[in-house]
């Protein structure tokens, strides 16, 4: 439309590396594993690739000015700067991208990732969320 700027969204460079180490670990697994498996596995894969991360990494709230712990844990927080949530169900939902979402607001992390295992081609369940 005229007058409109078009809005230019940057993925972190980093989101590449990670979804290529998925790919990897898909590859080499498939489908049909439980979350942690794959979660181990995407993290080994990660550190052979030198890409700094922490595992379940603990994500208090914080309510009027307190902060709590209420047993959230981020599945793989990449380089302090993106949350990747791993699933392996048979299809995402949107509570799924919900909770990716409400994760990064809590954390103030622009960059998200909601990997699904569970499908034959890894592109197929993947989705990428920039706030």
């Amino acid at each position: 439309m005229k007058g409109m700027k078009e809005k230019l969204v940057r993925f972190s460079p980093i989101s590449t590396k990670v979804i290529g180490c998925a790919i990897e670990v898909h590859r080499e697994l498939g489908p049909g594993l439980l979350e942690n498996t794959y979660e181990r596995c995407l993290s080994r894969e990660l550190e052979m690739n030198g890409v700094d991360h922490i595992c379940q990494s603990v994500l208090p709230v914080h309510y009027k000015g307190m902060q709590i712990d209420c047993g959230y844990r981020i599945d793989l927080f990449v380089n302090n700067e993106l949350i990747v949530k791993l699933k392996a169900v048979d299809r995402l939902l949107p509570i799924h991208e919900a909770q990716l979402l409400t994760y990064m607001k809590l954390s103030k992390t622009r960059y998200g990732l909601l990997i699904n295992f569970n499908v034959n081609q890894l592109k197929k369940g993947l989705k990428s969320f920039v706030l």
